[in-house]
């Protein structure tokens, strides 16, 4: 699959549409300090301390910020005493990074951006009949964070840096949780042998279908959810129109491994710079 800049932008601005959708969720909660702020055609968002949704995203793809944008966001995460990490795609404007830079952000580490082009007919191959898949109910609130929260804080080992990002079950629960006022954002829980053995989310906007919060119970892995999982999520976006999926991974993992093997390809790379209050 070739990448575009066009096409890095689309899938840019459907993530920045998650971010915007859970600060809209999480700014109506009692007492939120939740900040958001469009500018450069990116998005910056705090939701609460140490959740991954509080970063600087998307910017490239149209005018650069002026300086005094950038400083209000910069001041905004320093008044929370809040690290402000940036994420920015390879296919942007280079002048984003040169601005970053001259700004006191500091390269911490990056990210994979992988994708998958879809047809309507595809993915509709059998399912493992060992393992059940399905959308959730309130229901299943609970087990779905449990499984998904349990799998992102027991991952796999594997032979690549370290991960930037290291929330507790707590704050990774609190942005999870955002997701179930969020109406875009899709649910699915797998079961293998009756036993619930992992969780997913779904979120299509624009054609692009953005795969996350995907996780497998480690007792249930090499058992084939991860796949099933996947199969299940690709085969409903294909079905409702979507013509590319995309998943981030940290480079050299094990979800990596996973994705490529079904046939993903990374499409770009974002790095992460990050500048600390007072930097």
């Amino acid at each position: 699959m070739f990448t575009t800049a066009s096409l890095a932008a689309r899938i840019e601005r459907a993530e920045c549409g998650s971010l915007k959708e859970l600060a809209s969720v999480g700014a109506a909660r009692p007492g939120a300090d939740v900040f958001a702020r469009e500018l450069g055609g990116g998005v910056a968002t705090f939701l609460a301390a140490g959740s991954p949704a509080n970063k600087l995203f998307g910017l490239g793809f149209a005018a650069l910020p002026a300086a005094e944008e950038l400083a209000a966001v910069e001041d905004a995460f320093a008044a929370r005493a809040a690290p402000l990490i940036a994420e920015v795609s390879s296919l942007a404007d280079p002048e984003v990074g040169k601005l970053l830079t001259s700004r006191g952000y500091q390269l911490i580490g990056f990210e994979n951006v992988l994708g998958l082009a879809l047809r309507p007919t595809d993915f509709e191959t059998a399912m493992d009949p060992l393992i059940q898949i399905g959308p959730i109910d309130s229901s299943e609130n609970h087990a779905w964070m449990d499984a998904v929260t349990t799998g992102f804080l027991n991952p796999d080992t594997y032979d690549g840096p370290p991960s930037h990002e290291s929330p507790t079950r707590e704050e990774l629960e609190r942005v999870l949780g955002e997701t179930f006022a969020a109406a875009s954002f899709e649910r699915i829980l797998a079961r293998r042998n009756g036993s619930v053995a992992g969780g997913a989310s779904l979120r299509l906007q624009d054609g692009v279908a953005l795969l996350a919060g995907a996780a497998t119970v480690p007792e249930h892995r090499r058992r084939g959810v991860q796949t099933a999982m996947l199969r299940y999520r690709l085969r409903d976006a294909a079905r409702r129109g979507c013509d590319v999926a995309t998943v981030t991974t940290s480079p050299g993992s094990k979800s990596t491994d996973n994705v490529q093997r079904f046939g993903f390809a990374v499409l770009y790379v974002r790095a992460i710079l990050l500048k600390t209050p007072g930097a």
